[in-house]
């Protein structure tokens, strides 16, 4: 029996229906919206504008803050727009834009804390050869590579949601697009559909996160024979990022790894690696990071006494004489 999609637009329930929840959550999000933006545009600028650019950690690390940006910025500005509406929808090609693009981006999040991992891996088990295997011109082909994988899957997940017949009703439960919810309301069987999402999200992730922490299982091994320093150097550089990973994966693994169903704690859940995780990830890799601290003065000085010099340059205006 072949069905026919007679939705144009979907209904997002979002996080509470109640208006003074809506009114509290507008000012906290908006409050973690420039907190993201601050914080990450802090990191890529500081940075791109020292000589951290050419460490490869740091290279990996600007582009993590980028793709921080562009992936909370695929939900968070409607989730604060919403707050204050009545009803919350969203055009189907909005909201398949929205599923695309929300994949993209955590994508290619996924595939940089890899390449962070492996970065760290190198570094501390194969020293010898950390400058040939982590040369620039690798770094940017791995980067090249970490967007085409990102494509791939995000097309693989808009093909399977945009192929399907929506016949109604049209309400999405929680506050962004996504593969799950939309499969919800197909109105065919999505049963081996669904299987084919947990092997594209789910335990790709899974595959990914384990593998991660198998190098780090690794790493830890290794930096017993270090000096004392050197160890806890090691450990502080890679615990900053093993705390990232498991914010990060955590909560995706929950919602994508069991079978194609949703559950109402799954709004918490993607809340964390939709606003917290990109909130938190600047702070995680600079408060106890001294190489960042430094840059972060150095760039943002440089910058405030350009300012100051232009201040001085600039003519004073005399009022003409009476």
């Amino acid at each position: 029996m072949e069905y026919k999609n007679n939705i144009t637009e979907f209904i997002l329930l979002g996080l509470s229906q109640k208006k003074e929840i809506g009114i509290l959550c507008f000012f906290l999000f908006l409050l973690c919206y420039i907190a993201i933006l601050t914080g990450n545009l802090l990191v890529m600028i500081s940075i791109s504008c020292s000589q951290l650019i050419n460490q490869p950690m740091y290279f990996f690390l600007s582009y993590l803050s980028l793709s921080d940006l562009c992936y909370t910025s695929t939900v968070t500005p409607k989730l604060i727009m919403d707050s204050l509406l009545t009803k919350k929808s969203i055009s189907y090609t909005g909201c398949m834009t929205q599923l695309f693009s929300m994949h993209f981006f955590g994508g290619i999040e996924i595939f940089i804390l890899t390449g962070m991992a492996y970065d760290h891996y190198v570094a501390i088990c194969k020293p010898l050869h950390y400058t040939v295997i982590m040369s620039r011109q690798k770094c940017n082909g791995m980067i090249a590579a970490y967007c085409a994988g990102a494509f791939l899957h995000s097309f693989g997940q808009f093909l399977l949601a945009d192929f399907l017949p929506y016949c109604g009703p049209n309400e999405i439960d929680p506050y962004f697009c996504d593969v799950y919810p939309l499969l919800k309301l197909a109105c065919t069987d999505t049963s081996k559909i669904g299987f084919f999402v947990i092997a594209n999200s789910g335990l790709k992730g899974m595959v990914i996160f384990v593998v991660v922490l198998i190098s780090y299982a690794v790493i830890l091994s290794t930096v017993r024979s270090y000096s004392a320093e050197n160890r806890r150097k090691a450990i502080s550089t890679c615990s900053s990022h093993i705390t990232v990973v498991v914010l990060f994966f955590a909560p995706l693994l929950f919602i994508y790894i069991r079978p194609a169903t949703t559950l109402p704690e799954d709004k918490v859940f993607a809340l964390f690696y939709t606003i917290i995780a990109p909130m938190l990830n600047p702070l995680i890799y600079t408060l106890r990071n001294m190489e960042m601290k430094n840059a972060i003065k150095k760039v943002w000085g440089r910058i405030m006494r350009s300012k100051g010099n232009r201040l001085r340059d600039f003519p004073a205006f005399h009022h003409p004489a009476s």
